[in-house]
């Protein structure tokens, strides 16, 4: 397999260049699951794991590979002797990402988590059943706005909705010059409209919540069941999780896919831009206040609570983007405080090194 037909391209090459010198050669992530990687370049699939001096030196998790991730691979074998044969090799380092979406992980530590990388068109993936909601497919744009991926919105289940022109003028209020495809997976449906979006070497993930259809997508795209598939509840249209790990897959049109399991918690880790991207209707409004530090509640001359009054803006868009912000607010404030934890934990280092060191105290 050639690297062009994993995505490899010239903006890679000089990010590269040291690590070619070293004598490593570059590897693309098509999988991860628990601190080991599956990799694969020109000479094959390899079992990866990072270096210890890796593992020293980084500074996050968001440093670790990710799926998608371009690496620099060197081969190596139980007895220390390097060979292309054994495949098995050490990840030395990741080449720095043309785009990557990033989540706040699961759980209370305040932690990002790098989905994917190195995508170039994500299909957010949304159901035309009880699945589909509003307030999702804006966290789910502003995730991607933030990444640097092109976004465009997959409909699935286009079969089962009654009222789609309302269902996709619902979301032209939302998704402001993004491309929205309705299709049904399960059927065939619509599929071709997709196709202009995976060309040769291109990177398309598929992201979107439990039950909304992408391992049924994929098999449609890879033409077999590459992916097994389970129904949906049919109370709630909420999944199984068919899909337990993020893997890389190519497709016959030469474009890889990224599919990705299915999401209950989508914690953004984002930046102001990327929310005033996603909600540049509310923010455009909010310079027509009367005053600057306007908070759109019971001010008077507010253009959003004006907007609201006549209609032209869903009051529930406005709690979404309030809502939104105070998340990016507190994250903002968590981030400061560790950073302030771990400038006060290496002072104490230091010192502790000085009291134990007395020649270093002179």
């Amino acid at each position: 397999m050639t690297l062009p037909a994993l995505g490899w391209s010239d903006r890679f090459v000089p990010h590269f260049s040291p690590y070619r010198a070293a004598g490593y050669v570059p590897a693309r992530v098509v999988q991860e699951h628990r601190g080991r990687y599956q990799v694969y370049c020109e000479t094959g699939e390899y079992s990866g794991e990072v270096s210890g001096k890796f593992r020293h030196l980084a500074t996050s998790p968001r440093s670790f590979p990710a799926v998608g991730d371009w690496v620099a691979l060197a081969f190596a074998s139980p007895d220390g002797i390097a060979s292309s044969s054994d495949r098995h090799a050490i990840i030395h380092a990741v080449l720095p990402r043309q785009s990557e979406f990033v989540r706040k992980a699961a759980g209370s530590k305040t932690e990002e988590q790098v989905i994917a990388a190195n995508v170039d068109t994500v299909f957010l993936m949304t159901g035309l059943d009880h699945d589909f909601n509003l307030r999702r497919v804006e966290r789910y744009l502003m995730l991607a706005w933030d990444s640097g991926a092109r976004p465009v919105i997959v409909l699935n289940k286009a079969d089962l909705c009654p009222n789609l022109g309302d269902r996709l003028a619902e979301l032209e209020e939302v998704a402001f010059g993004v491309p929205i495809v309705a299709i049904s997976a399960l059927h065939g449906e619509g599929i071709d409209a997709l196709v202009s979006y995976l060309q040769p070497g291109y990177t398309v993930a598929l992201l979107g919540s439990s039950g909304v259809g992408k391992s049924t997508l994929t098999n449609s795209l890879l033409a077999h069941a590459a992916q097994a598939t389970q129904a949906v509840r049919a109370d709630d249209s909420r999944g199984r999780h068919t899909t337990t790990g993020r893997s890389l897959c190519l497709l016959s049109s030469g474009a890889l896919l990224l599919d990705t399991p299915g999401m209950r918690e989508l914690q953004p880790w984002a930046t102001e831009d990327s929310l005033s991207q996603t909600f540049e209707d509310v923010e455009a409004l909010a310079t027509q206040c009367r005053f600057r530090d306007c908070r759109h509640e019971q001010e008077p001359g507010c253009a959003v609570q004006g907007a609201i009054a006549s209609g032209t803006l869903d009051p529930k868009r406005l709690a979404s983007y309030q809502k939104l912000q105070g998340e990016l607010a507190y994250l903002e404030r968590r981030q400061d405080q560790q950073a302030q934890l771990a400038e006060k934990q290496r002072w104490k280092q230091i010192h502790k090194q000085l009291r134990n060191h007395p020649k270093l105290r002179q």
